[in-house]
């Protein structure tokens, strides 16, 4: 029997490298079935981030589709999504270095479909009888920020774009009912994000692929409406937060709108991406679909016609991009001590099929420290919920008496949430002797709508209180140590970290990833996606120019009193490297230790294994040196000036 060495909390030694991280990981994205075959998105860190479709044959055999250097992805929105879609054999795809749509045949062979650069489209549906690709185009030609989205058809043999829709600010998801007969779609208008309301609409289309009599079915301003799907006897259903729970409904030939199967819980996320699907049909009577409930997915079966609900869930808390073609399921799944991975079953459940893992590390399951669901009480007297990941090492345990640091992670998004999924990134960190904790702070989603709009006119304020006081509820519990507490995040995530080190007086040391400081030059900024977000989030501008001003860290630099890291892509469009350069300048004049991590050529997230990995490896090291402990393996120093 090995006994534990006793080392303090941050010296651990840990299997868990940020090397091993990125040596074996893939990011596992959209899937679709084309009859017997199944295609995927793989995204690989070791190629630069390069996204690649992968397909498995009906005979099993497992190959690339789309060669390098094509990079099979969207930058519409910005965020992307559905960059690709499969029909009989022909695949069309976006490919990111310039924008492109691109027709892949049957038998291989690789033609451009598009050839403006400035015009860039994503969620597109093959349109097999009129020979048509019928998508999502956004048209950057005059300007970004006011780039103007449109729904078009492309002619699969070549040919220039033909507008179907226009005049709204966005649109998504057209989707051809199955005799190809009638299009639906989904469109909002600023200051709306789509969670906040939506319209869903229906055409029919003639023989030549025009639209006839457009209506509204669904939606408007005050209801969010998402991901319409036609089931194979021609029925249009749509999720729906009308009951303030995104469900599940059906629209009926006489017009009424009804519920499949209501429930306090929701069938969908917030769409930042294209392409997301959450349910699919086996037939027209068998629905299969993920729903989430107290901060856990669950995989159904649904009767469409009794309504009875059969789980197929197993040991999975995590699901997404559910897809059936009429035989078998492929979904994506996680828990708490599996990686994602990509599985198929049969509709009636049973021991489901591997496909691919999202890592293949060999780390020990007896290193992963699981999660514990928290609902902690916060301002107003009202909860908000986490996942604590307690530290966790078989070999290694602490002095007496000492207790751990801790990590307060928050999401980006805002809109958003953690799940609770194995991730190395956060065993990385309890491995080695951290405790961490995931905040889903009031305007994630997964808790209803009334959760979500917690964070309307007030971001800044929610979001950091329910940091702040997860982060006191775990001291309460004597669970880590009150003197060295310390935040971190993502773009939004990172703006509600400098925030809470700017405005509060908890924390000892945080790490921003390419976040937000000043929220007026976001306005100005942004892409056109995000661009009046804040109308919701603090209120219009400029007639809220003070609020935004108040909630906005650059400016209240004289209040900071703890070291911060900062790290960012140079060629992040999302939140531009001066919104990091002007936070970094202003701790150095104050004298307050700081460092900067710039990574050339990476965006909005960094995708580059190289990069990964400083990031990781770079932030562990900057808390080593604040709190006083020896890392157990040797890291490259990142320069901290004012220490």
């Amino acid at each position: 029997m090995v006994h534990a060495k006793t080392a303090p909390y941050g010296s651990w030694k840990s299997p868990i490298t940020s090397d091993l991280i990125v040596q074996a990981s893939i990011g596992l994205e959209s899937l679709a079935w084309d009859g017997a075959d199944l295609y995927w998105l793989e995204s690989r860190p070791r190629e630069g981030g390069r996204n690649v479709l992968m397909r498995r044959t009906a005979a099993g055999g497992v190959e690339e589709v789309t060669p390098a250097p094509f990079n099979v992805r969207t930058r519409v929105h910005e965020y992307g999504g559905g960059a690709w879609v499969v029909s009989n054999g022909r695949l069309v795809f976006s490919n990111f270095e310039d924008n492109r749509l691109y027709i892949r045949e049957a038998d291989g062979r690789i033609r451009p479909l598009t050839e403006d650069s400035r015009l860039r489209y994503a969620d597109g549906v093959i349109d097999q009888r009129r020979g048509l690709w019928i998508g999502v185009r956004e048209d950057h030609t005059e300007s970004d920020i006011f780039a103007v989205n449109t729904l078009v058809a492309i002619p699969l043999d070549g040919g220039p774009d033909r507008v179907l829709v226009s005049g709204g600010d966005f649109y998504s998801n057209p989707r051809l009912s199955p005799t190809g007969d009638h299009l639906a779609w989904i469109t909002w208008n600023h200051p709306n994000m789509p969670w906040d309301g939506t319209e869903l609409w229906v055409a029919d289309v003639s023989r030549d692929g025009e639209l006839r009599n457009p209506r509204r079915v669904a939606g408007g301003p005050a209801e969010s409406v998402l991901q319409p799907r036609w089931s194979p006897d021609g029925v249009l259903y749509f999720v729906s937060d009308r009951s303030d729970w995104w469900n599940l409904y059906r629209l009926r030939e006489d017009g009424r709108v009804e519920a499949v199967h209501p429930m306090q819980a929701e069938f969908a996320g917030p769409p930042w991406v294209f392409g997301l699907c959450d349910y699919t049909f086996v037939d027209a009577r068998t629905l299969v679909c993920r729903y989430t409930q107290g901060g856990r997915d669950h995989l159904v079966r649904i009767d469409t016609v009794d309504g009875r609900m059969d789980s197929l869930s197993g040991d999975d808390t995590w699901f997404g991009h559910v897809h059936s073609n009429g035989h078998k399921v492929a979904y994506l799944a996680a828990s708490p001590v599996s990686f994602r991975r990509l599985m198929v079953t049969g509709p009636d459940g049973g021991q489901p099929e591997v496909v691919r893992v999202a890592s293949e590390v060999p780390v020990d399951p007896k290193y992963f420290s699981v999660p514990r669901s928290i609902t902690f009480p916060t301002e107003g007297g009202r909860e908000a919920y986490a996942h604590y990941y307690p530290p966790h090492n078989p070999d290694h345990t602490a002095p007496a008496g000492e207790k751990p640091p801790l990590l307060v992670h928050v999401h980006g998004g805002p809109t958003s949430a953690s799940p609770a999924v194995l991730s190395l990134s956060t065993q990385y960190w309890t491995s080695r002797g951290f405790a961490v904790v995931d905040v889903n702070y009031g305007g994630s989603t997964g808790y209803g709508r009334a959760y979500r709009e917690r964070l309307k006119g007030r971001w800044g304020v929610t979001d950091v209180d329910d940091a702040v006081n997860a982060a006191l509820h775990l001291v309460r519990q004597g669970w880590v140590d009150e003197n060295r507490l310390c935040i971190a995040g993502g773009s939004a995530g990172g703006y509600t970290t400098l925030a809470a080190l700017t405005f509060r007086d908890v924390f000892h040391a945080g790490a921003s990833h390419f976040g937000l400081s000043d929220l007026e030059i976001f306005v100005h900024e942004t892409h056109k996606f995000e661009s009046r977000y804040m109308d919701s989030l603090l209120g219009p501008y400029p007639e809220a120019k003070s609020v935004y001003h108040d909630r906005s860290p650059i400016h209240f630099t004289d209040r900071l009193s703890c070291p911060i890291i900062f790290f960012q892509g140079l060629d992040d469009r999302i939140v531009p490297p001066n919104q990091a350069e002007r936070m970094v300048e202003a701790l150095r004049r104050k004298g307050l230790p700081v460092a900067y991590v710039a990574f050339p050529g990476e965006g909005h997230g960094f995708r580059r294994a190289k990069n990964i990995q400083r990031a990781l490896d770079g932030e562990f090291y900057f808390y080593s040196r604040v709190f006083g402990f020896t890392p157990a393996d040797p890291i490259e120093p990142v320069p901290i000036e004012n220490l």
